[in-house]
């Protein structure tokens, strides 16, 4: 399967490069070849980099903790979602350095304050769990890509796999720590279950992507009615 990008924020589509999560679930990265490939897809990068197994449970730590915390964002309370190939504990260890990021600040407090376990917005809504909060910050903490523009209308984007996950780790903190948490939505349409962002007019949108999932849940509906 191909990559999408359909969720409206990296954090999400990152998450959804899991599909049917309470189902069969699907794994698009499967192999480090996979994640350095999904990089450059995402437009993070120009050139795939460098992977080994360590950093493909790296990226998948820090894809589940962005399902979790937005799952939590968007029904209200902790997600009960199992984690899903993140390897070794040493694997969510190494993500990054440095002082908490604005999520952290923002959401939690400092995080020898926060409760075992989770950590609450302001309004005592959305617990996030404590544990995938520092290991946001820490991945959000590395030095992003580097852009250069080279002519009019083209950039270069350069960097290593910590710096992807860095930009992909920001974006879900600004998502997350900003008015529009209140806008995440899974899809309607069964088994999917894709995280997005909903910025339609009316915010009546149902479907992670209407030429794929809103497409056949129409079709299906159709069906029914001439039955």
């Amino acid at each position: 399967m191909e990559f999408t990008f359909v969720s409206g924020d990296l954090g999400l589509d990152l998450a959804g490069t899991v599909g049917r999560r309470r189902g069969e679930r699907v794994d698009l990265l499967a192999t480090p070849a996979d994640l350095a490939r999904w990089t450059v897809a995402a437009g993070l990068l120009d050139t795939p980099p460098d992977t080994d197994d360590d950093d493909l449970a790296r990226a998948k730590a820090l894809r589940e903790a962005i399902y979790r915390l937005a799952s939590a964002a968007r029904t209200g309370s902790p997600s009960d979602a199992t984690p899903l190939g993140t390897g070794s504990p040493s694997a969510t260890a190494t993500l990054g350095t440095g002082s908490p990021s604005a999520i952290t600040s923002r959401e939690a407090g400092s995080p020898s304050a926060a409760p075992l376990g989770a950590a609450s917005h302001p309004d005592g809504t959305a617990p996030f769990d404590a544990a995938d909060l520092d290991l946001l910050d820490r991945a959000a903490a590395h030095p992003p890509p580097g852009v250069r523009l080279r002519a009019p209308g083209v950039l270069e984007r350069t960097g290593d796999l910590p710096a992807a996950l860095s930009a992909v780790a920001r974006a879900a903190a600004e998502l997350l720590g900003g008015p529009h948490a209140a806008l995440v939505r899974e899809c309607e349409a069964s088994p999917c279950t894709r995280l997005y962002v909903d910025l339609s007019h009316r915010r009546s949108r149902r479907w992670c992507d209407m030429r794929g999932c809103g497409n056949r849940a129409k079709a299906a509906a159709f069906r029914a009615r001439t039955r």
